[in-house]
């Protein structure tokens, strides 16, 4: 089975990649991954990748479209795969047509409100990486970390203007996605709203 996950961020996407593709037995595929996996392995590619990361470039599409395809030529990936965070951009999906085909475009559908709580209401203990949520996952004491008692941060790119910055973002580079595929009868829409589970029994419905 290969797949493409599309939808804002906070959809879930990143989530419900990892628990179909534990299940299927196929990789979870997302672009952040192959730039790091690139820099780390220090290849060519992965250095040219480095350069432009540190100076606070984005990855031009001629490079992320050879990282993509050199990651799907890979043993693991013979069976299948799941693309998170690629393509962004309708030339990336015309380059990604020339070495791969995909069977399904699974579309992770979610208003824009339901995105800001779930992002800005991210908290952050610094030092270790814990992870909270006001109304999700709400720490023991508000604004604390559970086990340190130290005060909780909210990242930058987990600010409300930053928040929407990112989802004008994606309604202008990413959302035609949804109709290029749409057009080729490929797309799967998925309601991203109710929890965790029931949306990943909707996602198996749909890619069984």
């Amino acid at each position: 089975m290969r797949l493409i996950f599309l939808g804002p961020p906070g959809a879930g996407k990143g989530t419900m990649a990892s628990r179909l593709a534990h299940e299927l037995t196929i990789p979870h595929i997302s672009t952040g991954d192959i730039i790091r996996a690139a820099i780390q392995n220090g290849t060519e590619l992965g250095l040219k990748v480095k350069r432009i990361v540190e100076s606070g470039d984005l990855v031009p599409d001629d490079l992320t479209i050879t990282l993509v395809q050199n990651r799907l030529a890979e043993k693991d990936a013979d069976r299948g795969f799941i693309l998170d965070g690629f393509p962004r951009t309708i030339p990336q999906a015309e380059a990604l047509s020339q070495f791969s085909s995909v069977d399904k475009v699974i579309n992770f559908d979610l208003e824009e409100d339901e995105i800001i709580k779930r992002l800005s209401g991210r908290r952050v203990h610094k030092a270790s990486g814990r992870t909270y949520h006001v109304i999700y996952n709400p720490p023991k004491v508000d604004g604390k970390d559970d086990v340190t008692g130290e005060e909780l941060s909210i990242r930058p790119d987990d600010q409300v203007d930053a928040i929407k910055n990112r989802l004008a973002v994606y309604e202008k580079q990413t959302a035609p996605l949804i109709k290029y595929y749409s057009d080729r009868n490929l797309l799967a829409n998925l309601d991203a709203r109710p929890a965790p589970d029931a949306v990943f029994q909707a996602l198996t419905a749909i890619t069984s």
